[in-house]
């Protein structure tokens, strides 16, 4: 942007800002790493847009399990911290929408310690029921165990202290906290990110027996078919989690997902100590401290 805007002053141009930058780019670098896939027609957006970015690949544009190699909670939520602020706020909340925002749903997720706690307590349980983070056999019992652990704790939680209900007011921000300590603990426990997703779905299903709601009309969309998608690899409906993304169809329009299933993948690599997650192309040049 700002290799654009300094031509278009500097030669006095009306408009053409994103053609003027990526000419102006590829020139200086003769080269430009592709981190989307291209998005359909109808989406009428251009090469490389955050819509087509994989989960796997945003987990390694992250870099936090570089930065915080001792830690695997907190290098699993800097990825859901900076998915909700991408694929929320700035995606689904400026691109798709017009500018909605929903601000809400990033915070709910990286403020206030709360995904932080039930996350924590998730992983205190496979330490102490599983023999720790990426012992345990990615099985639908394994799932069922963690998963049902984390989801009860977290509602128990939420029903004790009224701040924390007071900090999530929305059904469905408790929904993707919840979800999203049952999913990430599930993949760092088994080292699978199909796991990691079946936990997600699980604590849905249970969120919504529970209290008889998730979120907003349509907010749980995905999360209905989603335990079912995710037993089947195909490519509309169970793509493995890394190769996932903000287009994939059942994702594409629902906020409050994307970034923790970001966070889903990148766990199960967090947990077997992989050097990248889907890429190492791309971990290679987000490690770059110049960009």
């Amino acid at each position: 942007t700002r290799i654009g805007m300094s031509f278009i002053g500097a030669y006095k141009m009306c408009a053409g800002e994103a053609a003027v930058a990526d000419l102006a780019f590829a020139a200086k670098h003769a080269g430009v790493i592709q981190m989307a896939d291209i998005l359909p027609a109808r989406r009428a957006r251009g090469p490389n847009e955050p819509g087509g970015i994989k989960f796997g690949h945003f987990a390694d544009m992250v870099q936090s399990d570089r930065k915080y190699p001792n830690d695997p909670i907190r290098a699993s939520l800097e990825i859901v911290a900076a998915g909700t602020m991408l694929f929320d706020q700035i995606w689904l909340g400026s691109y798709m929408s017009g500018g909605v925002g929903f601000t809400q749903y990033a915070t709910a997720a990286y403020t206030d310690n709360i995904l932080d706690d039930y996350t924590s307590y998730g992983v205190d349980y496979i330490k102490k029921h599983h023999g720790g983070i990426g012992k345990a056999k990615a099985t639908q019992e394994v799932v069922n165990d963690i998963a049902t652990e984390v989801n009860l704790y977290g509602m128990e939680q939420y029903e004790e202290f009224p701040t924390a209900l007071e900090s999530h007011f929305g059904g469905s921000q408790r929904a993707s906290v919840l979800a999203a300590a049952s999913g990430i603990t599930t993949s760092l426990a088994t080292c699978n990110s199909n796991a990691g997703l079946n936990g997600w779905y699980l604590s849905m299903l249970m969120h919504k027996e529970g209290w008889s709601r998730l979120g907003f009309f349509g907010y749980d969309l995905q999360d209905q078919c989603g335990s079912a998608n995710s037993m089947s690899i195909r490519p509309d409906e169970g793509l493995l989690g890394e190769l996932r993304g903000p287009n994939y169809p059942n994702y594409a329009m629902n906020v409050g997902h994307q970034g923790e299933y970001a966070a889903i993948g990148g766990a199960a690599h967090i947990a077997r100590g992989d050097a990248w997650t889907l890429s190492p192309l791309m971990k290679i040049t987000f490690a770059d401290p110049s960009l």
